[in-house]
């Protein structure tokens, strides 16, 4: 292959190239990761990109671009180089603060919301009459509950009435603004849900009557410090490890997350968990008690047990 520097390209064979770069190392979906970072130098979209093959790139563009083609074969996340990454249907900054949103996180909150309606449904007539229709689009679930999101894997999500969020990167706060929701969102970082024991003196959660919650749906660090030398290069060298490893086995922080959760859960609140993929057969025994009910566990598109639900009794 030519040094790109040293001839001209046109968009059909700079994204050749780039592609046929990323193959030989070996790099996970090298054909989306060459458009998504062409897309990301020319500030084009993906119809631009096959609507114009023949249009020749500047000197400068072509240099910027196999740039990041270097440092992605390198093992550098190609969300790191674009700076964003698109979930539930939303565009987010990410950077090396935060673990990269995926796409088993959104299962997570397709799950919380349907226990949300079916725990709506059951409720009753009168119910059903205050609340708003349900949908099962996304952009659409409006529920008006006390919730607390739990874990520090992911930037905020969207679409809830007011959540409490631990605090750890500036870009979190960022991405509560860019998409409008800064209003009904107050970040807090805490051990857990050690910020919402009761105090003699203050409480540092402010302007709610209570510290009982409808809702608290976790994604925490799952997996085990003896898997790391398993994982992808992008993930190990370049993603935070306090997001990463949940101990030396990985399932380790469930053993404290579910106690205060039902501590912290009005009755009939739900927990909603995202599992390792061998994390069941340790998290599972953890709702055997008389504090949960109706406990669900719902497979992702390979057939892994992800999420896992229940309710307080």
């Amino acid at each position: 292959m030519l040094s790109p520097q040293s001839q001209s390209l046109n968009v059909r064979t700079a994204l050749k190239q780039g592609i046929h770069l990323l193959r030989e190392a070996q790099v996970p979906s090298d054909t989306l990761a060459a458009e998504l970072l062409l897309l990301h130098i020319t500030l084009r979209d993906r119809t631009w990109l096959y609507a114009h093959p023949e249009e020749i790139l500047d000197p400068q563009t072509i240099e910027s671009y196999f740039s990041l083609l270097r440092r992605r074969a390198a093992g550098e996340p190609t969300q790191h180089l674009t700076g964003k990454q698109e979930f539930w249907g939303l565009e987010f900054e990410v950077n090396a603060d935060v673990l990269i949103p995926r796409p088993e996180t959104e299962h997570l909150i397709e799950v919380a919301l349907d226990r949300l309606a079916v725990r709506e449904l059951r409720s009753g007539p009168r119910s059903q009459a205050n609340r708003r229709r349900p949908h099962h689009r996304r952009h659409r679930h409006r529920f008006r509950l006390h919730r607390h999101r739990l874990g520090q894997r992911t930037p905020c999500r969207k679409n809830l009435r007011h959540r409490h969020l631990p605090s750890r990167p500036q870009s979190r706060q960022r991405n509560a603004t860019q998409l409008g929701h800064s209003n009904r969102i107050t970040f807090l970082e805490s051990n857990l849900l050690v910020a919402f024991a009761p105090s003699p003196n203050q409480s540092p959660v402010t302007n709610h009557q209570s510290l009982a919650f409808d809702l608290i749906i976790s994604n925490p660090p799952y997996i085990g410090r003896k898997e790391s030398t398993t994982l992808p290069i992008e993930v190990r060298d370049h993603e935070p490890a306090h997001a990463l490893y949940g101990g030396e086995e990985g399932y380790e922080l469930y053993g404290l997350l579910v106690p205060e959760a039902a501590h912290h859960l009005k009755p009939s609140g739900l927990l909603v968990l995202e599992l390792g993929h061998d994390s069941l057969p340790a998290v599972r025994p953890l709702f055997e008690s008389p504090e949960w009910k109706n406990l669900l566990v719902t497979n992702d598109l390979a057939a892994i047990p992800r999420v896992l639900s229940a309710e307080r009794t």
